[in-house]
């Protein structure tokens, strides 16, 4: 269930945030401490991925703060969701894990920002505002590292295309799935294909399963990382 929770006259320069997470005793603890910081209006909070997509649709949000595990959809594929939408709101994901492929997974699907979950609230609190900032903060990761992938070179839209051409669809079908012309399919896919410096979609494929493969190995000298990367 979503609850609303707008301080009386809105100020604009307060950072427009909703809190998911399953656990309504989670959720109560991280509005308590996001309501007594003024830099932030809490918009609402929710306990399912879903409920968080209509609430993002529906009002100005500019950040989300979620649980890794949020059902039923799950922190990963809403990012997937939203990283379509240019107005889509920018999300900072916790979890326990606070190393190895929970982060890499988040910053690889788009998530702007990543916190333990047993971390103290104030980094929260500062992750959150950073993100806000237009920053990425991964302070686990080597983000420079990651950022040697040639996925991360690629528009929202390409990366879009790329997975959905690793499902085996055709041009005539990315044409139909993205409203957008069988030409224009191909003209994206040719620059796709240069960023990945590949020389068609097999290779573009195989580049694609390759970088997730790497996705899922714990990072080297996790813990070590540091905060900043890709706006």
């Amino acid at each position: 269930m979503t609850q609303q929770s707008r301080p009386a006259g809105g100020d604009a320069r307060r950072i427009n945030l909703v809190l998911g997470d399953p656990s309504p005793l989670m959720l109560s603890a991280m509005s308590e401490a996001f309501l007594r910081d003024p830099r932030f209006s809490l918009v609402a909070t929710v306990s399912s991925a879903e409920t968080f997509l209509s609430t993002a649709m529906r009002v100005p949000v500019d950040v989300g703060v979620v649980d890794w595990g949020l059902p039923v959809l799950g922190a990963q594929r809403l990012l997937e969701i939203l990283r379509d939408h240019p107005s889509a709101p920018r999300l900072v994901i916790y979890s326990e894990e606070r190393q190895g492929a929970v982060p890499r997974r988040a910053l690889a699907a788009g998530a702007a920002g990543f916190c333990c979950r047993s971390g103290q609230v104030e980094q929260l609190l500062e992750t959150a505002a950073s993100v806000a900032a237009g920053r990425m903060v991964f302070p686990f990761l080597d983000v420079r590292e990651l950022q040697q992938d040639l996925t991360f070179q690629l528009t929202r839209r390409e990366q879009a295309l790329l997975e959905a051409l690793a499902q085996g669809k055709s041009n005539k079908e990315l044409a139909q799935d993205f409203a957008i012309s069988v030409n224009t399919v191909k003209f994206h896919l040719s620059n796709l294909f240069e960023k990945l410096a590949v020389r068609n979609r097999a290779q573009a494929i195989a580049y694609y399963f390759s970088a997730r493969l790497d996705l899922s190995r714990p990072a080297a000298g996790a813990g070590l990382g540091s905060s900043g990367g890709p706006a």
